[in-house]
């Protein structure tokens, strides 16, 4: 599988990257069948956060045979410094490692997330003091507000964003900024959201419980979002959280090749009849 330097770091992450909801709630053995599989096929980015229920718990064993082989990504959802930093040493101790390769602060939703961050006992004080001893490698944050997002940027030399590029929300907006802000700011790019579709018309009668919003299953489509998602200048995307779409995922990611712009026309056109599932109200 193709891999790609991100930003100024100096590390090269498979363009699929492995979220930690794939292994939620399964039994110890099939995490670990799933979590072999990915490392032979060349994934070495894995990502995880102590919202994922017990996906933790169950990459930590998983992942242990392959610690010295792979770049490892936590998160915290927690905006004060004492929180966030009880997060981070439940994370290290249940994920089997003694630092992480890049944490992340999860979710920024709003500016005053962003504010309580950077506000006194901040959890941005528990990242750099982490990054000091050797806990973690490289500060980063995921956010699914542009707004958010570009607040982020600006207050800080984070090392990566992690944030939703997805065609349909592309074409209505929400994305380009954040891609031009985190490059002019030196900072890598990962994605998430890629093969999203939209909502679920019945979220009560989801097909795919790990998802929140409807993915694109069909192949041929969730390969032309996929491709659009990867042809943009990023490091690497994860994918939905379900096994068998991660598995899909990573058989498209095989055979990568940039999209082309007949391609993108027909994600434009089918995007028209599409509510995207960011921004949100």
């Amino acid at each position: 599988m193709e891999r790609r330097p991100l930003g100024r770091t100096g590390a090269e992450l498979s363009i699929i990257g492995m979220g930690g909801i794939v292994v939620k709630e399964v039994e110890q053995a099939e995490a670990d069948r799933i979590v072999s599989e990915a490392v032979g096929r060349g994934v070495n980015y894995f990502d995880v956060a102590p919202t994922y229920g017990n996906a933790e718990a169950r990459l930590g064993p998983a992942l242990e045979p392959y610690r010295d082989q792979v770049f490892l990504v936590g998160k915290t959802a927690e905006r004060a410094e004492k929180e966030s930093a009880r997060d981070l040493d439940n994370t290290l101790r249940t994920l089997r490692t003694d630092y992480l390769d890049l944490y992340q602060l999860h979710g920024l939703a709003s500016v005053e997330q962003v504010d309580a961050v950077f506000g006194p006992k901040g959890a941005i004080t528990t990242l750099e003091s982490a990054r000091q001893v050797g806990k973690v490698r490289f500060l980063g944050f995921s956010a699914h507000s542009v707004d958010a997002a570009l607040e982020a940027l600006r207050r800080f030399p984070f090392d990566s964003v992690l944030f939703p590029i997805n065609f349909a929300c592309w074409f209505k907006g929400f994305g380009p900024q954040v891609l031009e802000a985190a490059k002019s700011h030196g900072a890598g790019r990962l994605t998430l959201k890629a093969m999203a579709r939209t909502f679920w018309p019945d979220r009560g009668q989801r097909k795919w419980q790990n998802c929140w919003y409807e993915p694109l299953d069909r192949p041929e489509d969730a390969k032309l979002a996929l491709r659009f998602t990867l042809s943009q200048d990023v490091t690497a995307t994860v994918p939905p959280g379900e096994p068998s779409l991660f598995r899909m995922a990573m058989d498209l990611a095989e055979r990568f090749r940039p999209i082309t712009p007949p391609e993108e026309q027909r994600l434009r056109d089918m995007s028209r009849d599409l509510q995207p599932i960011f921004p949100q109200d």
